[in-house]
């Protein structure tokens, strides 16, 4: 049986803001999911052709990622041992669902690398981020 060790108060910190930029993600969702005709006819018609040509199963990719970026926060906080793996499952989500957008349409040809790949890389290295910290907490007994 593991025994917990007692987490400093930045790794407090730390899952709290894993957990809050969890909430981000799951709101920038639901915003997705269910964004007006109104807000997708202000789009720019690329945009508006880019959203059309997603498949279903895409939105369930963006959604597990989030989720499971949320859940593996909350896990932080509850300062479980699975926090890592469901941490690791939403980074490799949020590669899968990039890597889909890169990989099979023209985004970063039409608003170049900064504008297309900025954010998105930012989000990646985030999560890369909460996977380190999780292994760490791990390894320093502050999760079990």
């Amino acid at each position: 049986m593991a025994v917990r060790s007692k987490a400093p108060r930045w790794f407090w910190l730390v899952a709290g803001l894993i957990t809050l930029w969890g909430v981000v993600g799951v709101a920038a969702f639901y915003m997705d999911l269910t964004m007006s005709p109104a807000a997708v006819a202000a789009m720019s018609d690329y945009d508006r052709a880019l959203r059309a040509s997603r498949p279903g199963w895409f939105m369930w990719l963006y959604g597990a990622a989030v989720w499971t970026g949320l859940i593996g926060g909350v896990l932080l906080l509850a300062r479980s041992a699975l926090a890592q793996p469901v941490l690791l499952a939403s980074l490799v989500l949020v590669i899968a669902m990039f890597g889909y957008i890169f990989a099979v349409t023209d985004l970063i040809a039409v608003k170049g690398v900064v504008g297309a790949a900025g954010f998105p890389i930012v989000i990646a290295a985030i999560a890369v981020v909460q996977v380190w910290c999780a292994a760490r907490a791990r390894q320093r007994g502050w999760i079990v």
